[in-house]
């Protein structure tokens, strides 16, 4: 009688902590792990562990699990496929007409759920033809982007309250977001400057108001700046006219 031949097999699942740690750091070494996981042990754990809680094997996990800006998401395929294979789902439907990505979802026990997203949201949002996928692939991303609202608000108990990838790819980063602000300030940088004429013909006017106590040179200065940038020479011109006895007049810059 022949010996029947026994399959062997072994799971790469890391069985304690400290397993964990050695299997990350043998991956993070590995040349085909994604490349975000690449020489990144921590990443690694991290995405193991959130792949253990949504009962992900941690190949998949990494497969499934982008960490973005320091934040672990779940790209929107992996999405739809926990969602769909849980007995909580009833279905999962998706159409796009061209301007407007629609997703309706049912829960078991739930009414139907409908979100969309449309090309309208997306330059409300800053999106449309921004530089990568939303210029390259605008129709996949309102698929990931209605994907996304529609199952993150009926399945949060199955997704663990995971973020959507695509999603958190959108959101600008602390370096964009200060970027923002440096072109901001440029711009209010870029107010034309005030004339010495116009100094000079209201510096009359202005020393009447001050010697009235109608303005200040500090309130005069202050509306100066809202409109134009000013000298130092032209602010000590201002602060230099003293209150004298004369005639109030109406004035303004």
């Amino acid at each position: 009688m022949n010996d029947l031949a026994v399959k062997q097999t072994f799971s790469l699942a890391p069985q304690n902590l400290d397993e964990a740690l050695k299997f990350a750091d043998y991956l993070a070494n590995s040349d085909i792990v994604p490349k975000d996981f690449q020489r990144k042990p921590a990443n690694i754990l991290v995405a193991v562990q959130w792949g253990m809680e949504l009962g992900l094997q941690p190949m998949q996990a990494m497969q499934s699990i982008a960490v973005i800006n320091g934040r672990p998401a779940l790209w929107g395929d992996a999405v739809i496929a926990l969602v769909r294979s849980s007995p909580l789902c009833e279905y999962v439907v998706e159409t796009d007409d061209g301007e407007t990505a629609t997703c309706r979802v049912k829960r078991r026990g739930e009414e139907e759920q409908v979100r969309t997203f449309s090309m309208t949201d997306a330059k409300a949002a800053g999106l449309a033809g921004k530089q990568g996928p939303w210029s390259q692939y605008p129709k996949r991303m309102r698929q990931m982007r209605a994907r996304a609202f529609a199952l993150r608000d009926l399945f949060p108990d199955v997704l663990r309250g995971m973020a959507v990838a695509e999603e958190v790819q959108d959101i600008p980063t602390e370096r964009e977001l200060n970027q923002a602000h440096a072109r901001k300030a440029d711009e209010v940088k870029q107010l034309p400057p005030y004339p010495d004429s116009k100094l000079d013909e209201n510096a009359d006017k202005w020393r009447g108001m001050i010697a009235n106590n109608r303005t200040s040179p500090e309130h005069l200065l202050s509306t100066l700046l809202s409109k134009y940038t000013v000298t130092p020479e032209q602010v000590e011109r201002i602060h230099a006219l003293a209150p004298i006895d004369g005639e109030a007049t109406d004035a303004s810059a």
